[in-house]
């Protein structure tokens, strides 16, 4: 069993059911879907090319994937997301737009934003004791040989080379798609996804994925809400 602590919409946002019948399952459900029809792409293609972000569930990457520390109970993790979600007020992104991670495609910021950056990096720090260390199989499959001297340090610290000033927030929508098959893939999530495009996002709930077993389906185990997020406006005398 490992376990993961994941940016996710709620289970009723328009955006969970748009990504869910793209990516071919709902992560809260566990429900399958018919592989899209995308226009220059064959249907074997985008089965495959979703592949990936659809075992996973439509999410952004907090804490990675872990096994439970030893000394630690899935009971005292639940309680933990609980107690860190009450206590941890939301907040919006500004505007998200669809991007490239290299050949990927994923719904991301317009820009690095300080608070989203601090929130992951406290979900990290916060969700540690609860990391058993990684095996050295674990290890190996990150290549730690071929990270930059930084990420490498944050793979043996954090298990994940990809936090703190690393850390870049991303809900995948693909694999990676061949130079060839971009054009026709862009076009289609641009249109599929546009009512939530050039938009803000609340960030407004976290998510605790289990996997039952190594290369299992994920499955969104609990989905808490943060508390309202704070007034900034000055209350008049």
């Amino acid at each position: 069993m490992r376990y993961a602590l994941y940016y996710s919409p709620a289970e009723d946002h328009p955006l969970t059911a748009a990504a869910s019948r793209w990516l071919g399952r709902d992560a809260f459900s566990d429900e399958s879907f018919a592989t899209p029809d995308v226009r220059g792409l064959a249907c074997g293609d985008v089965h495959q090319l979703t592949a990936d972000p659809r075992r996973y569930g439509f999410h952004a990457t907090l804490k990675a994937p872990f096994e439970l520390a030893p000394n630690k109970t899935e009971a005292e993790l639940v309680a933990a997301l609980a107690a860190f979600a009450a206590a941890t007020p939301a907040f919006t992104i500004p505007n998200v737009i669809l991007g490239q991670l290299g050949r990927f495609f994923a719904i991301v910021p317009d820009r690095i934003y300080p608070e989203l950056q601090d929130f992951a990096a406290r979900v990290v720090e916060d969700f540690e004791p609860f990391r058993a260390p990684l095996s050295e199989a674990d290890i190996a499959r990150r290549k730690p040989g071929n990270l930059p001297p930084t990420q490498r340090a944050y793979l043996d610290r954090w298990g994940y080379p990809y936090v703190m000033d690393e850390f870049r927030f991303h809900m995948t929508l693909t694999g990676q798609v061949p130079p060839e098959q971009a054009e026709a893939m862009k076009a289609e999530l641009s249109q599929r996804f546009a009512p939530f495009i050039q938009q803000p996002l609340s960030i407004d709930g976290l998510a605790l994925f289990v996997e039952p077993e190594r290369g299992a389906p994920f499955t969104v185990h609990r989905w808490c809400a943060l508390a309202p997020a704070a007034d900034s406006r000055k209350t008049a005398p």
